[in-house]
């Protein structure tokens, strides 16, 4: 019977760290951010949009440059761009099969596709992932 108690008082004592470790994570996911005053900060927050979106200017240099290929119908420098992007994982919003393409965003110093992408269905309707699809922000213009 004590080892019956022991694994129950374990088991109350395991689910509540967990349940207190879910509430901090949930807590610091909606905690806006903190933005200190100095002047680099100041023009951040000027060209700051919406957390799941990126303006044109705030992509990398190579990012901008992809969009103006995709915009103008290439010639893209990667073999794989322009092919069916699955949205496997519906990070993006559900659509046909076929509605969204891929092209890879040049990462300086490495040799292969790295893990930058721009994923776009009609453009302007296009996507920033510099994780190699875990998550994406969606590209604007201007706000």
């Amino acid at each position: 019977m004590r080892l019956g108690k022991k694994v129950g008082l374990f088991l109350v004592l395991f689910f509540s760290v967990v349940m207190i470790v879910a509430q901090a994570r949930n807590n610091h996911l909606h905690q806006p951010a903190q933005v200190t005053t100095s002047e680099s900060s100041q023009s951040a927050a000027r060209d700051e949009v919406a957390g799941d979106q990126i303006l044109v200017a705030q992509l990398p240099p190579e990012g901008r440059a992809t969009l103006q290929l995709i915009k103008r119908g290439g010639p893209f420098p990667y073999s794989r761009d322009g092919v069916v992007f699955g949205n496997y994982e519906c990070h993006l919003p559900k659509q046909a099969r076929g509605y969204y393409h891929e092209y890879t965003v040049k990462t300086p110093g490495i040799s292969h596709r790295g893990a930058r992408r721009i994923v776009c269905g009609e453009v302007p309707e296009c996507y920033y992932t510099a994780d190699h699809y875990k998550s994406f922000k969606r590209i604007v213009e201007t706000r």
